[in-house]
């Protein structure tokens, strides 16, 4: 097969520049509200509601918590209408984006009766996101005000499943879907945006909150080491998501390995693998470096080492997958098609029977190794504390 450019092949040409603007935009609007409720609510409040954690360390950390969620409120209201006026101006009627832009139009586009044949028009299931939009982020940016801070569990919790519910509306299709690869697909793309958007925004939460290691007392290093173990199993969780729907995404973009570097899409789907597993690889630093040497710390000087561990190594670490994330959501707004097509002019072909076999068995061992690594990083941990504690007793 020839995967040089063809007669039948597609042409790349890059993004308008408020097209890429708008998506980016997009996702890291989804990041800041889905990644910050959600590691609110699974890492950072059951930290903090362990008895022994209260006083100031604990206050401090609920305020910083509160502004950072009303940030991504107002984060996500922003980027989401940008986002919407990209949708006006890429609807087929030639609108340009600084007219899309308009309430008016706007509204025109979210009030159109759907075409024949479809059970719903595409403008009234953004108007529905919209509105799910405007209530997740009006519970998020309450949050700026001193007395709903006093609530931040009644604001934040209910803003979590409305984040996740902004995102996963596009799930639904304004007809039918035609083919049971076109639902695959649908369900692989959202998951995997939540899935990143997850990871993403917790761990840019949690270096937002390191920040205020200034204001924290030595006794914070335990509270820290419980936040990050506790966002070792988000982080774990979403990784598995990222890369199994991945995999499904790679299949339907990248039709052989020499894609990869014969077609511009394929060469923009190289960096962004290069970069998520960058990601991964400073996880990993995390996991099999720094977590053992905070077990370790806990049960020789808590109050000291952990401090330096909790609040300086490893907030550095995250910095760089924060880093690496960005630049993640940069290559996204690159692609223009698939290399697939920009190489033969065809999509992917239908699923088969062999092809889902074969991905459900890459799932699961995928699945495997993410569980023995978190087995192995847990064993490193138990076997240096071990070791630590059989030395100091052969030295007593």
């Amino acid at each position: 097969m020839n995967y040089h450019l063809t007669a039948s092949a597609i042409a790349y040409t890059i993004p308008p520049l408020w097209q890429m603007l708008s998506l980016f935009g997009y996702f890291v609007g989804l990041s800041g509200a889905i990644g910050t409720t959600v590691t609110y609510a699974t890492v950072v409040r059951p930290a903090l509601r362990i008895p022994g954690n209260e006083g100031g360390d604990v206050e401090t950390l609920r305020r910083r918590t509160a502004t950072s969620l009303a940030w991504a409120g107002v984060l996500l209201a922003v980027t989401a209408y940008f986002q919407l006026a990209a949708f006006v101006a890429q609807s087929g009627n030639g609108t340009p984006y600084g007219d899309a832009l308009q309430p008016g139009l706007i509204w025109a586009f979210m009030s159109a009766p759907a075409k024949p044949g479809n059970w719903v028009s595409g403008g009234t299931l953004f108007l529905v996101q919209s509105l799910i939009v405007v209530l997740t982020s009006a519970l998020l940016i309450a949050l700026f005000s001193p007395h709903a801070r006093r609530r931040l569990d009644r604001l934040a919790l209910p803003a979590l499943p409305l984040a996740l519910a902004a995102a996963l509306i596009r799930l639904v299709p304004p007809a039918p879907f035609a083919t049971t690869d076109a639902l695959l697909n649908k369900v692989f793309l959202q998951t995997h945006i939540v899935s990143g958007c997850t990871w993403l925004g917790g761990l840019a939460l949690l270096v937002v909150l390191a920040g205020t290691r200034r204001s924290l007392s030595e006794r914070a290093g335990l509270l820290w080491a419980d936040m990050w173990r506790r966002f070792g199993f988000v982080a774990l969780t979403s990784v598995g998501a990222v890369l199994i729907s991945g995999l499904w995404l790679t299949w339907q973009h990248i039709g052989s390995i020499q894609q990869l570097w014969t077609t511009t899409n394929g060469l923009i789907l190289l960096v962004k693998i290069v970069l998520v597993f960058g990601m991964i690889a400073a996880g990993a630093v995390n996991s099999f470096w720094l977590m053992p040497r905070i077990a370790l710390a806990r049960e020789a000087d808590p109050a000291a080492s952990l401090v330096h561990l909790t609040l300086r190594h490893f907030p550095q670490v995250v910095w760089t997958e924060v880093a690496l994330g960005v630049g993640v959501l940069t290559a996204i707004t690159f692609f223009n098609g698939s290399a697939r097509a920009e190489a033969t002019g065809q999509g992917a072909p239908p699923v088969d029977p062999s092809l889902i076999t074969a991905g459900v068995v890459l799932s699961l061992t995928l699945a495997a190794s993410l569980y023995a690594s978190a087995k192995a990083s847990d064993a490193l941990a138990r076997r240096q504390v071990t070791a630590h504690a059989a030395t100091a007793t052969a030295r007593g």
